[in-house]
């Protein structure tokens, strides 16, 4: 199944028109995001809604040093790792928080980060970073919204193996025991600051990823452009599509994305208020979270997975019948 899914997630850019590109493009930069996302609240038990803030950090790192004279290529290497670092700075105090608690102290990071690229001259203050130029390697240089749409698959495709084969790891072992038991799990050898820091690092670098394609595929940005909505956003994909599962993560970036864009385009519409697509788009979230919420708490993707077990096993039980 996830090979067909790869097979026509590489068909779609070369038969989508430029419009569609653009949704494809985004929804790749936000997948990226929630699989981090979704690694962090799922398997570490741990609550974030500055997600958005990594991705601002990977953004700025890769335009700032593009601005200088650095090779965009280095640029992009350099967002997620300035991501991860600084997830390991800040991880070391907040971690220790736990709940609603962490959840504010995440928000709090973003609206501070946002507050002083909003001031710094360095970073082009409200204004922001103009004129970065396409990114490129070795004399290719990528111009078009379907080298993006590529370039977006590959950061996706990367980050859901290394996501897969980190749960797949010890580390994941002992992230889902502290994540369903923390006492027990820390009496029974799991380092539990050591991999909950480690988790936090890896989905920030996640994001600061999808920062650097972002800057590379926009060519200007702006502390505007990462607002604490768009953390929101990330949160609502991750517990939509199932928390702790990477299917998820894709899946519930992927419905969230194309019913708000399909929404925005009936909001512009000529005689819509201007108002309408901010709107539509706080209702679909909310809509959405509350029926999840209500109907499937544990998400799309767990919810069918249990569905398709059960089919199986109904079946045996009538044959032994």
């Amino acid at each position: 199944m996830k090979w067909l899914v790869l097979a026509v997630a590489a068909v779609l850019p070369a038969v989508l028109t430029r419009g569609q590109l653009t949704v494809y493009i985004l929804l790749g930069l936000a997948a990226m995001a929630v699989v981090g996302l979704s690694l962090l609240m799922g398997y570490a038990g741990q609550v974030s809604l500055g997600q958005a803030s990594f991705t601002a950090i990977g953004a700025y790192t890769a335009g700032l040093l593009a601005v200088h004279d650095v090779p965009p290529l280095l640029g992009l290497v350099a967002a997620p790792v300035a991501a991860a670092s600084a997830a390991v700075v800040v991880g070391v105090p907040i971690l220790r928080l736990r709940g609603h608690q962490l959840a504010f102290a995440t928000l709090a990071l973003q609206l501070i980060l946002l507050s002083v690229l909003g001031d710094a001259d360095w970073a082009g203050g409200a204004i922001g970073l103009q004129g970065l130029p396409y990114l490129s390697a070795g004399g290719v240089e990528l111009t078009g919204d379907r080298d993006y749409a590529y370039l977006v698959l590959a950061g996706v495709v990367v980050t859901t193996v290394i996501a897969s084969l980190l749960v797949r790891s010890r580390v994941g072992r002992g992230l889902r025991a502290l994540a369903t038991a923390e006492v027990a799990a820390e009496a029974s050898g799991v380092p539990v600051g050591a991999y909950r820091l480690l988790v936090f690092a890896v989905s920030a670098a996640f994001a600061g990823l999808a920062g650097g394609i972002y800057a590379f595929y926009v060519g200007y940005l702006a502390p505007g452009s990462f607002p604490v909505l768009l953390s929101i956003e990330y949160v609502v994909m991750a517990v939509v599509g199932g928390l702790g599962s990477i299917a998820g993560a894709l899946l519930g970036a992927t419905l969230i994305t194309v019913v708000v864009q399909v929404l925005s385009t009936l909001a512009t519409r000529p005689g819509m208020p201007s108002y309408a697509p901010s709107v539509l788009s706080y209702a679909v979230y909310a809509l959405l979270l509350i029926a999840v919420v209500l109907f499937l708490p544990n998400g799309i993707v767990p919810a069918l997975r249990r569905k398709l077990r059960r089919g199986p096993e109904r079946t045996a039980d009538r044959v032994a019948a």
